[in-house]
């Protein structure tokens, strides 16, 4: 698949050629969804814990008499229907970890990449090359190649004026093509990838991978 190749300011320069199996997946939302929720679930700490009857600190003595007062019946000061009482079907710690097989995780990544390639959301730059951090470079970036909403940047490798460039625009956000996630790309109306950042996700994710 050729995908057209754009320098900083916005212009056509030339097109590379994208794996299939990456860049012209076919959509698949179910698969999709399964990804995207277990990486949310994988995210949660589960350390939520409430006290049952049995651990508040109060006292097991009845407080009234079972019968004969005209009131309900009670037990113990640590009756859930007591304000200050144990805590019924609350939460406790647990884990939410959802895992998938990895066969299933490389093909939700490919789906998502590929579905910017569909929407015609993706923007394949020739190179970024920012000689120092500045919110200004990726802010002419942005404006440049006509983006609106949040965008994500994707780096063959780590570039510390990338991310140093994004790091005070809340809508921007640069990763390294190996970090990728499905979760990430599927939350992002735009993608601007450099061309090496393509032949390094093709390498990682492409034919063959899986096996």
């Amino acid at each position: 698949m050729d995908l057209q190749v754009k320098d900083i300011s916005g212009k056509v320069v030339g097109s590379v050629v994208g794996d299939d199996s990456v860049w012209g997946a076919e959509f698949n939302e179910a698969l999709l969804h399964q990804a995207v929720v277990a990486q949310q679930a994988n995210r949660r700490q589960g350390t939520q814990d409430t006290l049952t009857r049995a651990e508040v600190s109060y006292s097991t003595r009845k407080m009234r008499a079972q019968k004969g007062s005209g009131r309900a019946r009670l037990g113990s000061r640590k009756s859930p229907a007591m304000r200050g009482g144990g805590v019924a079907h609350g939460p406790h710690p647990r884990s939410y970890t959802q895992k998938l097989p990895k066969k299933m995780r490389l093909q939700a990544l490919r789906v998502a990449l590929s579905g910017h390639v569909r929407d015609e959301s993706l923007v394949v730059l020739d190179a970024i090359g920012f000689k120092a951090a500045k919110t200004r470079s990726v802010v002419e970036l942005v404006k440049a190649l006509q983006l609106s909403g949040r965008t994500l940047i994707v780096t063959a490798g780590k570039d510390d004026n990338v991310v140093g460039s994004c790091a005070n625009l809340p809508g921007v956000e640069a990763v390294e093509a190996r970090n990728l996630s499905v979760l990430q790309t599927v939350s992002v109306p735009n993608m601007v990838i450099t061309q090496d950042a393509v032949k390094e996700v093709d390498a990682l994710w492409g034919k063959g991978a899986a096996s």
